[in-house]
Protein backbone atom coordinates (compact mmCIF):
# COMPACT_ATOMS: atom_id res chain seq x y z
CA UNK A 1 0.00 0.00 0.00
CA UNK A 2 0.92 3.28 -0.84
CA UNK A 3 1.69 6.01 2.16
CA UNK A 4 -0.63 8.01 2.88
CA UNK A 5 -0.62 12.17 2.69
CA UNK A 6 -1.77 14.57 5.40
CA UNK A 7 -4.58 15.67 2.87
CA UNK A 8 -5.47 12.01 2.65
CA UNK A 9 -5.52 11.34 6.57
CA UNK A 10 -7.41 14.38 7.02
CA UNK A 11 -9.80 13.42 4.55
CA UNK A 12 -10.17 9.71 5.88
CA UNK A 13 -10.30 11.68 10.08
CA UNK A 14 -13.18 14.06 8.55
CA UNK A 15 -14.88 11.44 6.60
CA UNK A 16 -14.55 8.98 9.60
CA UNK A 17 -16.78 11.50 11.73
CA UNK A 18 -19.32 12.87 9.11
CA UNK A 19 -19.74 9.99 6.01
CA UNK A 20 -22.35 12.56 4.51
CA UNK A 21 -19.76 15.63 4.38
CA UNK A 22 -20.03 17.16 1.06
CA UNK A 23 -17.42 17.32 -1.18
CA UNK A 24 -17.93 21.01 -1.07
CA UNK A 25 -17.63 20.76 2.31
CA UNK A 26 -14.37 19.16 2.59
CA UNK A 27 -12.38 20.91 0.08
CA UNK A 28 -13.32 23.88 1.97
CA UNK A 29 -12.26 22.36 5.27
CA UNK A 30 -8.79 21.27 3.95
CA UNK A 31 -8.45 24.67 1.54
CA UNK A 32 -8.51 22.83 -1.82
CA UNK A 33 -11.36 22.65 -4.80
CA UNK A 34 -13.85 20.04 -4.94
CA UNK A 35 -12.73 18.33 -7.98
CA UNK A 36 -9.38 17.25 -6.27
CA UNK A 37 -11.39 16.43 -3.18
CA UNK A 38 -13.48 13.72 -5.62
CA UNK A 39 -10.04 12.39 -7.46
CA UNK A 40 -8.44 11.69 -3.72
CA UNK A 41 -12.28 10.33 -2.45
CA UNK A 42 -12.03 7.78 -5.60
CA UNK A 43 -8.87 6.84 -5.01
CA UNK A 44 -9.40 5.89 -1.53
CA UNK A 45 -11.95 3.93 -2.55
CA UNK A 46 -10.70 1.72 -4.98
CA UNK A 47 -7.83 1.35 -3.09
CA UNK A 48 -10.07 0.17 -0.67
CA UNK A 49 -9.08 2.43 2.53
CA UNK A 50 -12.62 3.67 2.25
CA UNK A 51 -14.41 0.19 2.32
CA UNK A 52 -17.97 1.30 2.62
CA UNK A 53 -20.50 4.14 4.12
CA UNK A 54 -23.36 3.33 6.99
CA UNK A 55 -25.26 5.02 9.22
CA UNK A 56 -24.86 4.46 12.95
CA UNK A 57 -28.20 3.83 14.36
CA UNK A 58 -29.49 3.58 17.92
CA UNK A 59 -29.42 -0.25 18.74
CA UNK A 60 -31.89 0.68 21.97
CA UNK A 61 -34.66 3.26 19.63
CA UNK A 62 -34.49 -0.06 17.53
CA UNK A 63 -34.81 -2.96 20.27
CA UNK A 64 -31.73 -4.02 19.73
CA UNK A 65 -30.48 -3.08 23.56
CA UNK A 66 -29.04 -5.86 25.05
CA UNK A 67 -25.55 -6.66 24.11
CA UNK A 68 -23.81 -9.91 24.51
CA UNK A 69 -20.40 -11.09 24.31
CA UNK A 70 -20.28 -14.98 23.28
CA UNK A 71 -16.68 -16.73 23.37
CA UNK A 72 -17.55 -20.27 21.72
CA UNK A 73 -14.68 -23.02 21.49
CA UNK A 74 -14.58 -25.53 18.94
CA UNK A 75 -14.53 -29.59 19.71
CA UNK A 76 -12.85 -30.32 16.50
CA UNK A 77 -10.79 -27.89 14.61
CA UNK A 78 -10.31 -29.21 11.20
CA UNK A 79 -10.90 -26.69 8.18
CA UNK A 80 -14.51 -27.92 7.19
CA UNK A 81 -16.08 -27.57 11.01
CA UNK A 82 -14.45 -23.90 11.17
CA UNK A 83 -15.76 -23.08 7.36
CA UNK A 84 -19.06 -24.16 8.64
CA UNK A 85 -19.42 -21.89 11.74
CA UNK A 86 -18.00 -19.27 9.52
CA UNK A 87 -20.99 -20.05 7.02
CA UNK A 88 -23.35 -20.80 9.83
CA UNK A 89 -23.27 -17.25 11.39
CA UNK A 90 -23.18 -15.49 8.50
CA UNK A 91 -27.10 -16.38 8.26
CA UNK A 92 -27.31 -14.53 11.66
CA UNK A 93 -28.64 -11.46 12.47
CA UNK A 94 -28.03 -10.90 15.77
CA UNK A 95 -24.46 -11.03 15.42
CA UNK A 96 -22.99 -8.03 14.53
CA UNK A 97 -19.50 -9.02 14.74
CA UNK A 98 -17.71 -12.40 14.99
CA UNK A 99 -13.75 -12.78 14.92
CA UNK A 100 -11.88 -16.16 14.90
CA UNK A 101 -9.54 -15.54 17.17
CA UNK A 102 -6.07 -17.29 18.32
CA UNK A 103 -5.72 -18.12 22.17
CA UNK A 104 -8.08 -20.02 24.09
CA UNK A 105 -11.36 -19.24 22.72
CA UNK A 106 -12.17 -20.33 18.52
CA UNK A 107 -14.66 -17.09 17.90
CA UNK A 108 -15.76 -14.01 19.92
CA UNK A 109 -19.18 -12.65 18.88
CA UNK A 110 -21.14 -9.85 19.53
CA UNK A 111 -24.60 -10.17 19.39
CA UNK A 112 -27.50 -7.69 20.00
CA UNK A 113 -31.05 -8.31 20.76
CA UNK A 114 -33.92 -6.93 22.51
CA UNK A 115 -33.87 -9.04 25.90
CA UNK A 116 -32.46 -11.53 27.82
CA UNK A 117 -35.41 -13.93 26.49
CA UNK A 118 -34.53 -13.05 22.88
CA UNK A 119 -30.54 -14.00 23.91
CA UNK A 120 -31.92 -17.30 25.36
CA UNK A 121 -33.80 -18.47 22.40
CA UNK A 122 -31.05 -17.37 19.68
CA UNK A 123 -28.97 -19.43 21.63
CA UNK A 124 -31.07 -22.28 22.34
CA UNK A 125 -32.73 -22.57 18.72
CA UNK A 126 -29.72 -21.06 16.30
CA UNK A 127 -25.96 -20.76 17.78
CA UNK A 128 -27.02 -24.41 19.87
CA UNK A 129 -27.63 -26.05 16.98
CA UNK A 130 -24.10 -25.31 14.88
CA UNK A 131 -22.63 -28.70 15.25
CA UNK A 132 -19.09 -28.71 16.84
CA UNK A 133 -19.78 -26.15 19.33
CA UNK A 134 -17.85 -27.54 22.55
CA UNK A 135 -18.47 -24.55 24.73
CA UNK A 136 -20.05 -21.71 24.92
CA UNK A 137 -19.58 -18.95 27.79
CA UNK A 138 -21.67 -15.28 27.27
CA UNK A 139 -21.23 -12.02 28.62
CA UNK A 140 -23.56 -8.95 28.66
CA UNK A 141 -22.64 -5.49 28.45
CA UNK A 142 -24.19 -3.66 31.64
CA UNK A 143 -22.95 0.03 30.26
CA UNK A 144 -20.93 0.96 27.16
CA UNK A 145 -18.15 2.72 28.31
CA UNK A 146 -16.23 3.54 25.20
CA UNK A 147 -17.72 2.81 21.55
CA UNK A 148 -15.66 4.64 18.26
CA UNK A 149 -16.05 3.54 14.83
CA UNK A 150 -13.02 6.08 14.12
CA UNK A 151 -9.59 4.80 13.30
CA UNK A 152 -6.57 7.06 14.61
CA UNK A 153 -4.98 8.02 11.55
Amino acid sequence: MEELDHIDRELLRKLQLNAKATTKELAADLGLTISPIYERIKRLEERGYIKQYVAVLDKKLLGRGVTAICQVSMRYHDETFIEQFERDIQGMNEVQECYHMGGPIDFLLKINVGSLDEYHDFVKYKLSQIHNIGTLNSGFVLKEIKHHFAYSI
